[in-house]
């Protein structure tokens, strides 16, 4: 018997897949625990849908990142921050004061989770950073920490 798995079930096969069972084990397992349907064509139709729904929400994640990422590659982010003795920074600079330049300078809406650092900032300087804005879709930007 064809059916359309509705879970994952160990062993057997990953939630959206259509396979072959025995019908025991459909009629027995799968249909009561609401593992899986019967594979007619209606329920495949909208299997289709489904799937097709989720690769049009895929293809538009990948493109707003893409245009967030031409945006802002390789630009300079300029942060202001209190210093104290030794021209060393009260605290540090980290991802969430970066997250925040960027929206507010480019007007995008980064996460601070994205924002990978070389190293910690903790002086004035121009510093390195990377933005993972989606799986294969990064963006390098400069850091540029001085005196407020």
């Amino acid at each position: 018997m064809k059916v359309i798995f509705l879970q994952d079930v160990k062993g057997t096969a990953k939630k959206g897949e259509v396979k072959n069972v025995a019908d025991g084990y459909a009629r027995n397992m799968l249909f009561p625990k609401n593992l899986a349907v019967e594979a007619n064509s209606s329920n495949l139709s909208e299997l289709a849908g489904k799937q097709a729904s989720i690769q049009h929400k895929i293809d538009v994640e990948k493109q707003s990142a893409s245009e967030t990422a031409a945006k802002i590659n390789g630009k300079t982010i300029s942060i202001k921050a209190k210093a104290g003795s030794n021209s060393r920074l009260f605290g540090s600079v980290t991802a969430g004061h970066i997250a925040d330049a960027l929206n507010a300078q480019f007007n995008t809406q980064i996460e601070k989770k994205k924002i990978s650092l070389k190293n910690d900032i903790k002086n004035f300087g121009t510093y390195s950073a990377s933005v993972k804005l989606y799986s294969g879709i990064t963006a390098d930007i400069t850091v540029e920490v001085s005196e407020e």
